[in-house]
């Protein structure tokens, strides 16, 4: 089963110069052999900034678009970088990985849409608004708690959402062909971009709150909302979105809870609107779901669960591509 997953981590992983990672060598989650081992079609990279670490976010994120830049040549004849849809129909089916470049963290544009037009002419097609800290966009629902107070991830930010920046710059990747993200973005956000966005937007990687109560998980609500506007949310298989914590800590994570997320979201939405952001070198090594060589194991689990062939072709790349057909812009330069 083709795989086009929304959200990965790894180009931040490989900053790490000191281990020397590469693409096609490092004890990731991701790894173009454990990527051809999956059956991936297209993988979205994320360039993601923390938001706390006191750097200039702009800079460091075009420290992570250079590294991308340098693995995609560095292994060219095995992955290639995609801006456009008919880049994606040009390449797929040539034994070529696609790679899609995002931006985690919308701080890093620093209320600019300049620096906004700045990225997209670097390839990047899809933008998570915010991370866990406020930005120039909008607030966050897991906010970082101040020194001393305890987190609360069962309490969403039902108050603040986008700011007037915020409309604007939703309204701009839309203009040039970008994807807004609403994944980490706090509820009032989301039902901010459910009233502006003109065109279908993702949850990239965030599950049904319904079955886990923790905040990065869309409500049955939500579910809805972002199925009728054409959008796709993708499973997360962070084991602390999936399951609520139980007495003894976390299990670790299993397909199964996956599994239960996917028959709950495709109950709420319909089959059009699940698809996969594994958050894969961003989050604890799931238990089963270990790397992407792994896939395989969900597919198989999906299938026993009752999802024929069609709906898991859906699921694993069918409705995110059928979006990207929708809402990417930017010339065939692949």
């Amino acid at each position: 089963m083709k795989v086009v997953d929304m959200h990965c981590d790894t180009i931040s992983r490989l900053l790490d110069q000191e281990k020397g990672w590469t693409l096609a060598d490092n004890d990731l989650h991701i790894r173009l052999d454990k990527m051809k081992a999956g059956d991936y079609l297209l993988q979205n990279f994320a360039l993601f900034v923390y938001g706390g670490s006191g750097k200039d976010l702009y800079r460091e994120a075009m420290r992570m678009a250079d590294c991308f830049d340098a693995q995609i040549k560095l292994y060219s004849d095995r992955i290639v970088q995609v801006r456009s849809w008919e880049d994606i129909e040009k390449n797929a089916g040539k034994g070529r990985i696609l790679a899609l470049l995002t931006i985690e963290e919308g701080g890093v544009f620093q209320g600019s849409l300049e620096k906004l037009r700045t990225f997209y002419d670097r390839g990047v097609r899809m933008v998570t608004l915010t991370w866990n800290f406020p930005n120039e966009i909008g607030w966050p629902n897991l906010e970082r708690p101040a020194e001393g107070e305890k987190q609360d991830p069962t309490r969403p930010q039902t108050q603040k959402g986008l700011t007037e920046f915020g409309f604007y710059l939703v309204e701009e990747m839309e203009r040039l062909g970008m994807i807004p993200d609403v994944s980490h973005l706090s509820d009032a956000g989301f039902w901010d971009v459910v009233s502006h966005a003109q065109k279908p937007f993702v949850a990239s990687h965030s599950n049904a709150r319904a079955v886990c109560h923790h905040v990065r998980n869309l409500t049955d609500e939500m579910i809805r909302a972002l199925a009728q506007k054409g959008g796709v949310m993708g499973l997360n298989f962070c084991p602390d979105f999936l399951e609520d914590e139980k007495e003894g800590g976390p299990n670790g994570g299993t397909v199964e809870a996956v599994v239960r997320h996917a028959k709950h979201i495709v109950n709420t939405g319909g089959i059009e609107c699940l698809g996969l952001g594994s958050d894969f070198d961003g989050i604890p090594t799931h238990r089963e779901l270990t790397g992407a060589d792994r896939m395989p194991l969900l597919d198989e689990a999906l299938r026993a669960a009752g999802f024929p062939a069609s709906q898991r072709e859906k699921i694993f790349s069918g409705n995110v591509l059928r979006l990207y057909k929708d809402c990417l812009g930017g010339k065939n330069t692949a």
